[in-house]
């Protein structure tokens, strides 16, 4: 592939930390994890920070403290069932990580122009066992946070901001990550931050961030090696070597940001002229996109999603779909028993958008290359 979705190149300074953790044999857990969490709580502010295995570890652990944490009194105990709200339209980890954490999925139709979550449309879908709203920032762009603070102040509900593929993202002058309860990070090696897989929990609250040292510990006692499990929890930890390949990446990350950022500005002015056909990601005055991919969903289906992602990868260009409608494009869903129809606008993405990666060992030949390929296909429409 000349343009894959993302690349890793270990560094220098990567391959030292892995040679320490050799040399020593202490691989879990350890000084490279906790050296990681703090890099990354002082790169936005982020009070506590906790390294997982993967997002979507962290997506399940920030669900999981909800049975601690969402509870309006004992009259109102967060059980097993309850609901939480996500977008119909983003990775399959936000639906599984709901269900697998106990809690049942309440999908929300998104916006096709921006595939985030429709504000609008959220009140409707709230009902007396819903727990919390879960905002995801999907292809780097940030949701409208002022409306979902202000619809989860109204219903007492808890905000899970899954920023995986938003790092370093801001909407009105706020870094992503610090509008809800908790937020879950990715650091999957098409990421901006990079350790091949891994993620990191990230949250200003004390309770949140003890509840979730029990949740990845099997639900033990914080801090405890003793068998007393307290509450759900499974196994969600960073080992030292995922810990060592991170750690530059973070170091650097302002770096290898702006390098993916000016791609992505490069690639979006290089194909203004095809707006007509597509959409693409728009960065407002408000906010900072983050650069995570390069999104194109047809304005008009002639356009044939199909034979675009068959041309472009037969060109050297690796694509994926724009994620698909969970509850009703993919059947790992199909338990819930929606119908399709039911969520037009991620259905019509689902079936009309790819994306492809933009990342920082990328060159302007590369990107010229991209442009003029998909110039190639729509102009033989």
């Amino acid at each position: 592939m000349r343009i894959a979705f993302g690349n890793l190149k270990v560094s220098k300074e990567a391959k030292k930390y892995l040679e320490d953790c050799v040399k020593t044999s202490k691989v879990s857990g350890g000084e490279k994890v906790k050296l990681l969490e703090e890099s990354w709580g002082k790169l936005f502010g982020y009070k506590y920070n906790i390294a997982m295995s993967s997002g979507t570890a962290a997506d399940m652990a920030a669900l999981m403290t909800l049975y601690d944490t969402a509870s309006k009194g004992n009259y109102d105990k967060v059980l097993p069932g309850d609901e939480v709200i996500a977008p119909a339209l983003a990775f399959a980890a936000v639906g599984n990580s709901i269900r697998a954490a106990g809690f049942t999925p309440k999908f929300v139709d998104v916006k096709r122009d921006t595939m985030n979550i429709n504000t609008d449309l959220i009140e409707e879908k709230i009902t007396p066992k819903t727990r919390a709203i879960m905002a995801v920032h999907t292809m780097g762009k940030p949701c409208e946070m002022d409306k979902i603070t202000n619809i989860a102040q109204q219903y007492g509900l808890r905000i899970i901001e899954d920023c995986c593929e938003s790092h370093g993202g801001k909407y009105k002058d706020k870094f992503l990550g610090t509008f809800g309860d908790a937020a879950a990070f990715s650091y999957y090696v098409a990421h901006i931050v990079s350790c091949g897989d891994g993620g990191m929990l990230s949250t200003n609250s004390k309770q949140i961030r003890d509840i979730t040292d029990s949740v990845k510990h099997h639900g033990r006692k914080p801090g405890s090696l003793y068998f007393d499990h307290l509450r759900y929890g499974l196994n969600f930890r960073m080992n030292d070597l995922t810990a060592s390949i991170g750690i530059p990446e973070i170091q650097n990350f302002w770096e290898i940001f702006e390098k993916r950022k000016d791609n992505l500005i490069y690639l979006t002015q290089a194909t203004k002229d095809l707006e007509d056909v597509a959409y693409f990601v728009q960065e407002e005055p408000h906010e900072v996109v983050s650069p995570h991919a390069f999104s194109i969903t047809l304005k008009d289906p002639k356009h044939n999603y199909a034979k675009l992602y068959e041309f472009l990868e037969s060109k050297g260009i690796q694509c994926k779909r724009n994620f698909g409608s969970m509850p009703t494009q993919h059947g790992a869903f199909e338990y819930l028993g929606y119908k399709k129809g039911e969520f037009p606008e991620a259905e019509y993405i689902g079936d009309n958008g790819l994306h492809f990666g933009i990342h920082q060992f990328l060159t302007k030949k590369d990107l010229d290359y991209a442009s003029k390929k998909l110039h190639e296909y729509f102009g033989g429409e």
